[in-house]
């Protein structure tokens, strides 16, 4: 598949809480980085999104269950949490929106209660290609809100993962993506 001028890249959460060592440690999600990295060169538009919550998020929650608005405290606002991964590369010209960033603001989506839809738009961006974390959750959110958008939409299942809880929910994810017209590729169908 051929990149162009009309194609982004969105990098999805891909923050220290979300991988080994985080207090909201995805299965995999170290593995997305050197994923991204490779691939994140072939586009003249790339987006990052980070949670980006205050210490005191409608989401924390002290008995977590890992499901919606039950988390461990994560991503919390200028904490080492909240950084992106160390090797991921992100350059100086690249996109950067922040998400759940009131006290009362449960966000999944790189969309929603921000500006990235007529940002993209006002760059003539027409599909976009979805990466990061979590596979069921701001993965999944994003994608959708990207088809209600009118984007065409990719998510590279190589370059995603996702929270499993319960088990096989990242897989469910993927299929109602599909079955909604999101593509699922690898990132090795994208062309050099």
């Amino acid at each position: 598949m051929d990149i162009g001028k009309t194609d982004a890249l969105l990098i999805i959460d891909v923050q220290n809480d979300f991988v080994s060592g985080g207090s909201l440690a995805v299965l995999g999600g170290d593995r997305v980085v050197p994923v991204i990295n490779r691939i994140a060169g072939r586009f003249e538009t790339r987006v990052f999104t980070r949670d980006w919550h205050p210490a005191d998020h409608i989401s924390f929650s002290g008995e977590p269950h890992r499901t919606d608005h039950s988390w461990p405290a994560h991503c919390v606002q200028n904490t080492h949490g909240a950084e992106f991964h160390p090797d991921l590369i992100v350059k100086p010209e690249d996109r950067i929106v922040s998400l759940g960033v009131g006290s009362q603001e449960e966000n999944y989506s790189g969309f929603h209660g921000t500006d990235l839809e007529g940002w993209l738009q006002e760059r003539g961006i027409h599909r976009i290609f979805i990466a990061g974390l979590t596979t069921e959750y701001c993965v999944f959110t994003t994608a959708m809100d990207g088809l209600v958008a009118g984007f065409q939409v990719v998510v590279l299942e190589d370059a995603i993962a996702g929270v499993n809880v319960p088990a096989g929910s990242a897989e469910k994810a993927l299929q109602t993506l599909k079955q909604s017209g999101v593509s699922i590729l690898s990132s090795d169908e994208l062309a050099s």
